[in-house]
C-alpha cells in the first residue's frame, strides 16, 4: 500500500509518504508553525510526492489527522485529504491526534498506560486514556486540568502531547508521578502514516473532531445595537 499521511491540527505542517511493501524507504517533511497551513500544506504535499516519485493517482490511501486540535487547522489538512482522495478516486482515512500522540509510546512498550493530553486553552485538556495493548480506556473528552490529572494518575503512566506538562503540573498530591511527559507540539507524522496505514477503511470521509464548541461564537442579531 502506498499512503499519503497529512496533518495540520496543531503546531506543524506536515506530510509523508509510507509504502508498506517498503517501510524504510518512507519520506517525510514537518514544518513548526502555529498559523500558516493553508498556505504551506499543498506545496509541502506535492514536495514530499515529488522525492517519492510519485503523483497522487499512484497512491491507495490518504490519511489525515481530524483533531482535537486548532479548528483552523483541522479543516485545512481536512479539505486537503478530501480533495486529493477525489482527483485520485482512492479513500481518505481519519486519525485522531490522540491516537498519533499515544502510538510510538504504544509500539515501545504496550503493557503500560498512555495519556494523551491536548492543550484546549482556559485550563483544559483534551484527553484519551489507552491501556495494555493500546486498549482505549477513556474515549477522548474535554476535562478541565484537575479532572484530567486525576483520571490520569492511577499507574504512573506515560503522557504524551501538547497538554502533558499541564496535566502533569496538575497531578494530585501523594499520586505516583508520571513516568515520563512528553510535551511535543504535533505528532510524529511517521506514526501518522503507519496508524493510517493500518486502519480500516469505513467508507466515510474524514470528519473534525472538536470535542466542544469554537471559541469565537456569530455575534447573536438581538445583540445587535439599533440605529
Amino acid at each position: 500500500m502506498r499512503l499519503l499521511a497529512i496533518d495540520t491540527a496543531l503546531e506543524a505542517c506536515s506530510a509523508a509518504v509510507l509504502d508498506t511493501a517498503n517501510p524504510k524507504s518512507g519520506i517525510h517533511e514537518s514544518q513548526a508553525m502555529t498559523r500558516g497551513h493553508a498556505e504551506a500544506i499543498m506545496p509541502l504535499i506535492a514536495r514530499v510526492l515529488d522525492r517519492a516519485k510519485l503523483n497522487v493517482r499512484d497512491l491507495d490511501r490518504i490519511a489525515v489527522t481530524v483533531g482535537p486540535g486548532s479548528f483552523t487547522g483541522l479543516r485545512v489538512g481536512i479539505a486537503a485529504a478530501r480533495g486529493l482522495a477525489l482527483a485520485a478516486g482512492k479513500p481518505a482515512i481519519g486519525l485522531t491526534t490522540l491516537a498519533a500522540y499515544a502510538a510510538p509510546l504504544i509500539s515501545a512498550d504496550d503493557q503500560r498506560t498512555v495519556v494523551s493530553a491536548i492543550d484546549a486553552r482556559h485550563d483544559h485538556v483534551y484527553l484519551q486514556i489507552f491501556g495494555p495493548g493500546g486498549r482505549t480506556m477513556m474515549t477522548p473528552r474535554l476535562l478541565s486540568l484537575h479532572e484530567a490529572a486525576r483520571a490520569a494518575s492511577s499507574n504512573a503512566p506515560r503522557l504524551a502531547g501538547t497538554g502533558a506538562a499541564l496535566v502533569a503540573a496538575a497531578w494530585p498530591a501523594g499520586a505516583r508521578p508520571p513516568a515520563s511527559v512528553d510535551n511535543r507540539r504535533a505528532p510524529d507524522i511517521e506514526w501518522i502514516a503507519r496508524l493510517g496505514a493500518a486502519a480500516p477503511d469505513t467508507g466515510a470521509p474524514p470528519k473534525p473532531l472538536y470535542l466542544r464548541a469554537p471559541d469565537a461564537q456569530p455575534q447573536n442579531a438581538s445583540q445587535l445595537a439599533r440605529r
